[in-house]
């Protein structure tokens, strides 16, 4: 996928890289916003892949989690119910992202999305500074 967007959008200006979400190889502070599609649920520690995407922001970046469809149709799907003390449960994200250093702003769990947008904590950018990665 990364090449075919390279190929097509090789004047974006844009780079495109491989890496793991809770490593980013991204210095400190340098990211103005993120947009996680289905990736929250989809790694071994939410918390550290929050803390890792914390890391990386800059003050006032914005995180979009998101998916296509709302966590209602989605467990319909696969024949599952919801579960009250899920991740993405708009009773449990908050206290999730604000241990991680986020503030929500807004929660959309409808049928046809899931969005929760929050914002970085003010005064989070103390979090560790970990060495660049190429």
């Amino acid at each position: 996928m990364l090449e075919v967007a390279r190929t097509k959008h090789a004047d974006a200006g844009a780079a495109l890289m491989l890496a793991d979400a809770t490593c980013l190889p991204l210095a400190a502070g340098t990211v103005d916003a993120i947009f996680a599609a289905g990736l929250l649920t989809h790694v071994p520690d939410p918390h550290e892949l929050l803390r890792a995407l914390v890391r990386v922001a800059r003050p006032g970046c914005r995180l979009g989690l998101f998916h296509p469809v709302g966590r209602a149709v989605l467990a319909a799907r696969h024949s599952r119910t919801l579960a009250p003390d899920a991740l993405l449960d708009p009773s449990v994200l908050p206290d999730v992202l604000a241990a991680t250093g986020w503030v929500v702003e807004q929660i959309d769990d409808s049928d046809d999305r899931y969005l929760a947008i929050a914002r970085v904590a003010s005064g989070n950018q103390e979090c560790d500074a970990e060495t660049v990665r190429p």
